[in-house]
């Protein structure tokens, strides 16, 4: 007797199209009742036939190996269930094959043995998969007709939401979070404070922001009003003016570029001096084939937090922050 397992598998987006676990459990079924064939297992996968890195197919191929002649056959209704990829799976056909499993698509039935119908597989395979190449070239020319019609596409940047109608899609300010973007701008543009020092502030009035997303939000244009479309083929890269509300106008971005680009020379200081370390960068390493200036950290200990002056060379020379300060203020005295 042919002993079979069921390998089900819908993504999301095709759940609506008549493509459901249990529709195609039912037909699977049916077929092994006709041909009197055991179902051993049933397999349900929720990903994409992109590619074969899936985890029930991955769970299911392992247990083929460790199993090896315990299924003759791996049952599915069309070969989009199976692969989407025509390279991936003629390699994953040949996997099972080695494992004395053949894969069969009950709605596109093909005996492989017959070499003729490697012509019509080639196709089964290949349909798909152009399927999916025309429907990612179809969104991305979508979505680069909407940057130039001046359209922000995708999640909104820090400072914007995300709105939509029944009819588009667009952002607005943040009430809560532009009012601060507006004055990081102003404060960067000064050219005095250094950005960690205005990102440090900042957070503590409520930004949450990591460090390289608070310097990707600097460089970006769309604060002042202007897309970028980057460049594509013949085309080169553009900034389109933006539908949206800018939080900035043009001429301060341009004004915080130039601070970043470091050609305002200002005397930076910085925002808030940390009380812990207030002889961070004015101490002179001892090592006298390093001579740089310490810096200052804290790091955790099982309890606590323990704070040191140290260099970042490879010296390794630390010292323990309440032991120097206490030595200056004796010093002083």
């Amino acid at each position: 007797m042919i002993i079979a397992d069921l390998y089900i598998r819908v993504s999301t987006e095709e759940q609506t199209k008549g493509y459901s676990p249990r529709y195609q459990e039912e037909m699977l079924r049916k077929h092994c009742e006709l041909k009197n064939y055991k179902v051993r297992r049933v397999h349900i996968e929720d990903h994409s036939a992109k590619n074969f890195d899936r985890p029930e197919f991955q769970k299911m191929l392992m247990n083929f190996r460790k199993e090896n002649g315990s299924v003759n056959m791996l049952l599915f209704t069309k070969w989009d269930r199976f692969s989407r990829n025509a390279s991936d799976a003629y390699g994953m056909i040949k996997e099972l094959n080695r494992l004395g499993i053949q894969p069969f698509a009950i709605e596109q039935p093909l005996d492989l043995d017959i070499p003729e119908n490697k012509i019509m597989l080639a196709f089964y395979l290949a349909s798909p998969e152009v399927e999916n190449d025309r429907r990612s070239l179809n969104v991305s020319g979508g979505m680069r007709r909407a940057m130039k019609e001046g359209r922000y596409v995708g999640k909104a940047p820090i400072g914007y939401l995300n709105k939509k109608n029944e009819y588009k899609k667009w952002i607005e300010e943040d009430p809560i979070i532009a009012p601060l973007l507006k004055q990081i701008f102003q404060d960067i543009a000064l050219g005095k404070y250094s950005a960690e020092s205005v990102l440090k502030d900042y957070r503590s009035r409520g930004l949450k922001c990591s460090k390289n997303n608070f310097w990707n939000m600097l460089r970006n244009p769309v604060y002042c009003g202007k897309i970028p479309v980057p460049a594509f083929k013949n085309e080169e890269a553009t900034l389109v003016n933006a539908q949206h509300k800018p939080l900035i106008s043009e001429a301060l971005f341009y004004r915080v570029q130039d601070v970043l680009d470091g050609k305002r020379k200002v005397q930076r200081i910085k925002k808030a001096a940390d009380d812990r370390f207030p002889l961070r960068g004015l101490i002179i390493c001892p090592d006298s084939d390093c001579n740089r200036l310490l810096t200052a950290s804290a790091s955790r200990g099982r309890k606590q937090y323990y704070e040191y002056y140290h260099c970042i060379s490879a010296c390794g020379t630390r010292f323990p922050a309440a032991d120097v300060n206490d030595a200056f203020v004796k010093e002083l005295c």
